[in-house]
């Protein structure tokens, strides 16, 4: 029953996927973002990524306080929010 408890409700990710990619290697946050998408939706990851460092820990040891948070990755440069609507400079 536990494996079936959401952890990631943005992304619908349970404790038993969690907890089946860190057995396989995962070890932390990043790592199960790249491959689960935790921490992608729309919370970006303010609501489970505690509860998923916590998991990591119990599984593989260490303590939440020395895990890295998720690695935060802004645009690459601005752009005007115009351009994304589809305005041209002659408008």
């Amino acid at each position: 029953m536990k494996d079936d408890v959401i952890i990631c409700r943005c992304e619908d990710i349970s404790y038993g996927e969690i907890v089946e990619a860190i057995d396989s290697g995962l070890t932390t946050l990043d790592e199960l973002k790249r491959v689960l998408r935790t921490g992608m939706g729309p919370c970006q990851g303010r609501t489970c990524s505690r509860l998923i460092a916590r998991i990591i820990t119990e599984r593989v040891g260490g303590s939440v306080a020395d895990m890295k948070s998720l690695l935060d990755r802004p645009p690459a440069m601005p752009v005007e929010i115009g351009i994304l609507a589809g305005e041209s400079d002659e408008d």
